[in-house]
């Protein structure tokens, strides 16, 4: 006979306790170095009350809340107060109105100087203690401070005191934003909510402060020109706009980016499209530094070594990332090393000078799992490269990789004998080159010098 088992799968509470175990999981990891769990673990939770999307999540921390105890639970909700500015203009059309309706025109008057609408705060939180939670803390965004009487309304309708509703209002740049939750005292509530209070040092924001009234005064810029195949949508490229930002107000100096795409530099929109190859051009040329990121695919790919050849000739400092290494090795190797086929075994698997070639520790046959990823121990050979010193002169220094291809060590000695350093390598290239020199010298020797060489490796 034939036994059938069947195990069904439900939301609660196959899926809400697994949510949970990760999120206990999670919590227990050391971080910064501590042999022991962090006192507080942040969860953020995305999305809108309401989408389907996230009701398994709103229905595990609603458990979970329950289950740890509201001393161990604080629920920041983020919501947006809007601004109708509109609402001023129809109250000067009121004042217009018969003294039959004075009563309603005084009060549409009074209403109309607060401005800042809370009822899509209201319905949020009413929706969200539907759901099992209520909030902590509001958290409210709007492009003004919220007023005394917004906040005193917000309170009584969704039950949170005056001193747990904070705002986020638009500011010069994002540091300031630190600032603004501190002199509202959010850490306090925070702290109040968990009873943390007795252990929680008061932040020392000092230098913070002084760094986010610094970048309002930036004045001297540098332009950097983005070369990337994704220009059309800059979200694309969030994390690297962002990175130049923390950098150039590390230097004191004004950002300016050249957003270029990386096919109007090509021979081909010199043809089609004269007007956007020339403005392209003229970015290029009059960038402090240019930057290459990632990409996937053949467009666009020669506009981005056409850019790493200018850096290279003209000594413009490049940064290359990603797929922009790769493209920097290859026109090294093409114009530097007299190796016009040279390429990239993701962009040409069948090139006889592969500068770039998939790592070995992965996997040609097998899609997914196959990417060098997370945290790995570079080396650096060097204490006088630029990379050495900007890492404090340290012997070596981790961090995280999400690549599937890496520069072929059988042509490293090429590049570095040529001039092309590589000033950080990982125990995979060090021991390969090891590895290579060691064999290169056994063919040298004799079989009885062999054995001595052995020895003394």
């Amino acid at each position: 006979f034939l036994k059938l088992f069947c195990w069904v799968l439900q939301v609660v509470p196959h899926i809400t306790d697994a949510i949970q175990e990760w999120i206990e999981r999670a919590a227990k990891i050391p971080v910064d170095g501590q042999s022991g769990p962090a006192d507080v673990c942040v969860i953020e939770l995305g999305g809108t009350i309401g989408d389907i999307e996230s009701m398994p999540f709103i229905e595990a921390l609603g458990q979970f809340s329950y289950r740890v105890g509201s001393e161990n639970f604080c629920l920041i909700h983020v919501s947006l107060v809007p601004v109708l500015n509109v609402v001023g203009e129809q109250a000067s059309l009121l004042r217009l109105v018969t003294f039959g309706v004075f009563i309603l025109t005084m009060s549409n008057i009074m209403w109309s100087n607060c401005l800042q609408k809370t009822k899509p705060t209201q319905h949020s939180v009413k929706d969200l203690r539907g759901l099992g939670l209520s909030p902590n803390i509001l958290a409210c965004r709007s492009t003004k401070p919220l007023e005394d009487n917004v906040k005193a309304k917000l309170s009584q309708f969704c039950q949170v005191p005056m001193e747990n509703i904070v705002t986020l209002y638009d500011c010069p740049n994002i540091w300031h934003i630190p600032l603004l939750l501190k002199e509202q005292k959010a850490h306090e509530a925070i702290l109040h909510v968990l009873n943390l209070t007795g252990i929680a040092k008061d932040p020392a924001l000092e230098e913070w402060s002084l760094m986010a009234k610094m970048s309002d005064k930036l004045h001297v810029p540098v332009r950097i020109a983005v070369v990337g195949k994704y220009i059309e949508l800059l979200d694309s490229y969030l994390s690297i706009h962002k990175a130049l930002l923390h950098a150039s107000v590390a230097r004191r100096k004004k950002l300016v980016i050249d957003w270029i795409p990386a096919s109007d530099l090509e021979q081909g929109a010199k043809k089609e499209n004269p007007d956007a190859y020339k403005a392209a051009w003229k970015l290029l040329k009059g960038a402090d530094g240019i930057l290459v990121p990632g990409g996937f695919g053949n467009r666009g790919v020669q506009g981005k070594t056409l850019a790493a050849k200018h850096a290279r000739e003209n000594k413009v400092p490049y940064l290359g990332i990603c797929l922009g290494m790769q493209l920097a090795v290859v026109e090294y190797a093409r114009n530097v090393l007299g190796l016009p086929d040279a390429n990239s075994a993701e962009l040409d698997p069948n090139t006889k000078n592969p500068c770039v070639i998939f790592m070995p520790e992965g996997s040609t046959t097998h899609m997914g799992g196959t990417m060098r990823l997370g945290s790995r121990r570079t080396y650096f050979q060097s204490k006088d490269s630029k990379s050495a010193k900007l890492y404090g002169n340290r012997s070596f220094v981790d961090e995280r990789h999400r690549h599937r291809y890496e520069v072929n060590p059988a042509m490293v000695p090429r590049f570095e004998s040529s001039g092309l350093t590589f000033p950080g390598k990982d125990e995979t290239l060090t021991s390969s080159l090891q590895r290579k020199a060691r064999e290169a010298l056994l063919e040298r020797c004799s079989e009885k010098a062999s054995q001595c060489c052995i020895q003394c490796m």
